[in-house]
């Protein structure tokens, strides 16, 4: 399995605009952040999890042809808002699948009504297939994959685990239960804003908590503040078997 990560930014990217924050104004690639997502590839099938406002950018730079749909955690603007540039795949493959929580169809549907219409579309307008996700295991492919249940403060999120790799975003509470599909890990990717406290998100404190709950193998951290500071010093401080992620990073599990 190979798993690229397209953006690793939080919801306005870094750097943000207009800012002159030094993490913003930095020059090293790593510093940069698209918003968050993730291409999950294995024996010739490609999912993307999460679909935000640089999903066209994102979908160039890892120089992805086709897809065999787009996995969603939930429906926030910055997970969501690309939704529009799956186009040119549906061009070229037809109805492209999508897999959401119902509460997240629910908001997509409201964003994006003249692509699930039932009336007559207005010309170059993509179809989708939709398949609600609820919280037991189901089917991508030939693999089963597992959601994780959490609260992104009072928002349900789904996280999802794929074999030996988990990739969970926008958690703030995560029941012991949860945490239990989540033993023997080869990979844990989990989100990490910022150093200091957030009523959303894990901080980098609660993050490496969470990891040493579950234990995995490696772990690498995403959804990523300008405030969390500059890439390579973050690193430095990290335990040696948990990364700092970066766009266009690339792990096999």
């Amino acid at each position: 399995m190979k798993v690229t990560f397209l953006g690793t930014g939080t919801s306005q990217g870094i750097p943000i605009i207009g800012s002159t924050h030094p993490v913003c104004l930095s020059k090293n690639p790593k510093d940069k952040r698209l918003r968050v997502s993730v291409l999950v590839e294995w024996d010739g099938y490609v999912y993307v999890i999460d679909c935000g406002p640089d999903f066209r950018q994102q979908m160039l730079n890892a120089n992805v042809s086709k897809i065999d749909g787009i996995v969603f955690t939930h429906e926030h603007a910055d997970h969501t808002m690309g939704l529009d540039d799956i186009r040119p795949f549906f061009f070229k493959q037809g109805d492209i699948d999508l897999y959401a929580h119902k509460r997240v169809f629910k908001a997509l549907k409201k964003r994006f009504d003249y692509i699930f219409t039932s009336k007559e579309k207005y010309p170059g307008v993509p179809s989708v297939t939709s398949h609600t996700i609820k919280n037991k295991p189901f089917k991508l492919g030939n693999l089963k994959v597992t959601p994780i249940d959490g609260l992104h403060y009072k928002l349900q999120v789904f996280g999802f685990r794929f074999k030996d790799f988990a990739y969970l975003t926008d958690m703030k509470t995560v029941a012991d239960e949860e945490i239990d599909k989540l033993k023997s890990l080869e990979v844990l990717v989990i989100n990490a804003l910022r150093e200091e406290p957030h009523m959303s998100h894990f901080n980098l404190e609660e993050a490496l908590n969470f990891i040493n709950k579950v234990k995995p193998k490696r772990a690498y951290l995403t959804h990523i503040s300008h405030h969390m500071g500059f890439h390579d010093e973050v690193q430095q401080k990290l335990p040696e078997n948990v990364f700092l992620a970066y766009d266009n990073l690339q792990i096999t599990i």
